[in-house]
């Protein structure tokens, strides 16, 4: 269920609390570019090696590389990008707005069913979105089951490249710009999302000549190095390669903060198996990869998958793992079967032979021999997994009692993710508090990353660290010099408990530990 509030509430609490910064603000910006700050570059990094362990470290079968961002041009011929990487755009004439033709659609969409909600006393408070998408009442109502078939006939012809029959839909259910508040709409035309640049420092008067890309995904790095990880590692089938980078993508409508960007990350992981094996794979990778998700200590209710009514064309089978952001489900993991196309294309182009011997012996006896795998790919964004994680850790508590009005905010995060795992507080800065908080963080620091404040009184130091997702904030006190116990304060319960100074380590430790 939509919810445009808490998005904002997001933006706003990561960049007081330094997670995440508009780029280059200070001369206003640029679109859909955004910097990380101290604590979501800890936050994405944790992301990043707890997927990294998760593939590479417990599996056998699967093994790491880093491919340059830079690739041959021909790469991107080969694997479709130059002719087919591209989405329906178009553009009101009067606002000279350019639109996604699939993201006008569905706000039109979402439009309908707000308004058959609102009609109906069934409108969200909080996010102003229908109560339920379930609701007896609401699915029959005319609003509703028009936006049902609304989406239904966009999603047909999308599948269908009917450009002509997309821009008389937005035309027969007279769908307006946002900004010209018209229908004054040019043909829906495909755009092409790669950037392109020229590469080496001699000018020509040709500059087809040294154009190359920016990668719009880290796959083909992968593709490309398939024998040289095979062989130089001895892989056997099926084996995965999994890879972790930057990609950029000229989003022309780019929008949900981090959502959607221009320059993102990706983690991406490669499995190559025998032709004939690959739907068994393919389930298997769904099962694993959602339950991936739910290692993360988010509910299984927040996700779902999505089988693509288009699929692209490497693939013979395709879905969406998605979670409910606060503007709705949308896409945060794809698992898709790529069939041999990759491999097959780039050896047709690049003339080098890119097969795999294969000596374990079928039903009748014989060697499988020579062939070009298939391949399953799980890739996931990097960005949108923290802005995931971020949606679900983001929470208002009312702590308010009858004497007093209070609330926190609050990040609760997995305790392994989190930016900081432990804050130290000394109670004064003095009677030699900072230095027994010092030799515990010198304890503690070479085991995980920890937080040393003495400024301000012990509930603005709580509060300070609930904001940014701190599971344990350690109190050493007076009492602390004469009995070695400190105070240990849980960031979910907000409980507090005095403990060993010894035992913190181990307390803080064993809440990391995931595999």
């Amino acid at each position: 269920m939509a919810n445009e509030n808490k998005l904002q509430d997001i933006i706003g609490h990561c960049k007081e609390y330094g997670f995440v910064f508009p780029s280059s603000e200070i001369y206003d910006g640029l679109g859909a570019v955004y910097d990380y700050g101290q604590y979501g570059v800890e936050l994405k990094r944790n992301i990043r090696d707890y997927w990294w362990r998760s593939m590479t470290q417990m599996h056998d079968n699967i093994v790491g590389l880093d491919a340059a961002i830079f690739m041959h041009p021909t790469v991107w011929k080969a694997s479709g990008h130059v002719d087919n990487f591209s989405d329906p755009m178009i553009d009101n004439k009067d606002s000279k707005k350019r639109y996604r033709v699939d993201h006008l659609i569905e706000g039109f969409v979402e439009e309908l069913r707000t308004a058959a909600a609102k009609e109906l006393g069934l409108q969200d408070k909080e996010s102003g979105g229908p109560l339920g998408t379930d609701i007896p009442e609401l699915l029959n109502h005319a609003n509703w089951t028009k936006a049902t078939n609304l989406f239904n006939e966009m999603e047909a012809l999308l599948a269908a490249d009917d450009f002509a029959g997309l821009k008389k839909l937005i035309e027969d259910n007279n769908i307006k710009c946002a900004v010209s508040g018209t229908c004054n709409w040019t043909e829906v035309r495909q755009f092409n999302l790669m950037f392109a640049t020229e590469f080496g420092a001699v000018a020509s008067d040709n500059p087809e000549e040294n154009k190359v890309y920016l990668r719009p995904e880290t796959a083909q790095g992968i593709f490309v190095n398939f024998l040289n990880v095979q062989k130089s590692g001895r892989m056997k089938i099926p084996f995965g390669i999994a890879q972790t980078g930057k990609a950029f993508r000229n989003e022309i409508v780019a929008r949900g903060f981090i959502f959607r960007m221009r320059e993102f990350e990706q983690m991406e992981m490669q499995f190559f198996v025998r032709p004939g094996t690959q739907k068994q794979w393919y389930e298997y990778w769904k099962e694993a990869r959602i339950k991936w998700h739910y290692s993360l200590g988010i509910g299984a209710d927040k996700y779902k998958f999505h089988d693509h009514v288009k699929l692209a064309h490497y693939a013979d089978m395709a879905c969406d793992i998605e979670y409910d952001f606060p503007m709705g489900f949308k896409e945060v993991e794809g698992v898709h079967s790529r069939t041999d196309f990759d491999l097959k294309q780039h050896q047709e182009y690049s003339k080098k032979k890119l097969q795999y011997f294969d000596a374990d012996l079928d039903e009748n006896g014989k060697a499988y021999g020579n062939y070009i795998p298939y391949v399953i790919e799980t890739s996931i964004g990097l960005d949108r997994t923290v802005m995931m994680l971020l949606s679900e850790a983001y929470q208002i508590e009312d702590l308010s009692t009858e004497e007093k009005k209070d609330d926190r905010v609050v990040l609760k995060f997995p305790p392994f993710l989190a930016p900081i795992k432990l804050a130290v507080f000394p109670l004064t800065k003095k009677d030699g508090l900072p230095e027994i908080a010092n030799q515990l963080m010198d304890e503690c620091r070479p085991l995980f990353k920890c937080f040393y404040e003495e400024k301000d009184a012990i509930g603005k130091r709580y509060r300070r660290q609930d904001a940014i997702g701190t599971p344990f904030c350690v109190t050493i006190d007076h009492q602390t010099k004469e009995d070695s116990m400190v105070t240990i304060r849980h960031r979910d319960s907000m409980q507090q408990e005095r403990v060993l100074m010894s035992e913190v380590k181990n307390i803080v430790m064993k809440s990391l530990t995931v595999f």
